[in-house]
């Protein structure tokens, strides 16, 4: 097991604080600049990657600079703007949205969700204007961070080149398929494991099983035993996707 775990810091699965549903999010203004690991070759593809709750762009930089590097490949690892967080009895911390609960029925903070994937898009039409084509660029992200891709994936204007989403869900799932505007057959990669305690295995089964209603190019791999983290496995299987699906 590589030393990826990505948790939410001093989770208190049980806590159901205050409604944070629709408040004001201005905080994307304020974001740090993003890490970006730059191939050593001319570039020939984008992977824009999100990390989870309480980390930052450091971390997972690290990771496109070792396990997935791949030739031609540009990683950008941007970092979440430090806001409170209501589960964690509201200390700051780097989030790209607010968490009320762990549960299927907590509210969702859909004004952070809407300006960090908006965020997202910025990072993406970025990359465009640089020269990589939109069907070359990828966005991902663990855990809140994936929660962000899968969003910002499915509803950005332009197809991409796919989509990675690693141990998270589908946010503001009622409004799926309406949103989806040019990915309906984009493909995604989302991997979660069974024994993940932060965000239950269930909830990235039945994200899976939604999104595959409205675009059949999704593939879900489970990871036997594992928690809310990363493995060799599935880092793998993450490289092979990109591999596959990065066009000359």
């Amino acid at each position: 097991m590589v030393n990826l775990l990505r948790i939410l810091p001093k989770l208190n699965l049980t806590a159901k604080i205050g409604n944070c549903i629709n408040r004001p999010y201005s905080a994307m203004s304020n974001v740090p600049k993003p890490i970006v690991v730059e191939p050593s070759e001319t570039c020939r593809a984008s992977v824009i990657f999100l990390h989870g709750l309480g980390d930052t762009g450091h971390g997972w930089s690290e990771t496109m600079s070792g396990e997935l590097a791949i030739k031609g490949v540009r990683y950008v690892c941007p970092t979440a703007p430090s806001i409170p967080v209501t589960i964690n009895m509201g200390m700051r911390m780097p989030a790209w949205y607010d968490i009320t609960s762990i549960d299927e029925r907590s509210q969702e903070d859909i004004s952070g969700i809407k300006s960090s994937a908006a965020y997202v898009h910025t990072l993406i039409e970025a990359e465009e204007e640089k020269g990589v084509p939109s069907e070359n660029i990828f966005v991902g992200g663990f855990s809140q961070g994936g929660a962000i891709a899968l969003y910002a994936g499915l509803s950005y204007k332009n197809k991409l080149g796919g989509i990675v989403a690693m141990s998270c869900y589908l946010p503001i799932r009622d409004e799926f398929p309406a949103v989806v505007k040019s990915n309906q057959e984009t493909p995604i990669i989302q991997c979660h494991g069974t024994s993940d305690p932060v965000v239950p295995f269930r909830f990235g089964h039945m994200s899976s099983a939604l999104i595959s209603g409205f675009n059949p190019k999704l593939e879900f791999k489970s990871y036997t035993g594992m928690a809310h983290t990363a493995c060799p496995q599935e880092l793998g299987d993450i490289k092979k996707f990109l591999t596959k699906n990065v066009s000359d």
